[in-house]
């Protein structure tokens, strides 16, 4: 399976308010992973976060755990 079918984008809700520099530290922390392609805030909806991912090696759990570590708690809307 090629690199292209392997990547899926997922939506998490942050229910947290989270400021610029712990938005920072959550993208970061995603994209410390070789798995994770790009890790980014909406703009103006500082609440949801976008994860582009290798499905065949990470998970949404995965995700949804690196956010949690980082002291918020985060909902898996789902995939784009």
């Amino acid at each position: 399976m090629g690199k292209a079918n392997s990547k899926v984008e997922i939506i998490l809700h942050i229910d947290d308010e989270v400021d610029e520099a712990q938005r920072n530290e959550m993208t970061a922390a995603l994209e410390k992973n070789e798995d994770v392609y790009t890790a980014e805030f909406c703009p103006l909806r500082y609440h949801l976060i976008l994860v582009n991912y290798n499905k065949d090696n990470f998970s949404s759990r995965d995700v949804l755990n690196i956010v949690n570590k980082q002291g918020v708690t985060a909902q898996l809307i789902g995939p784009v």
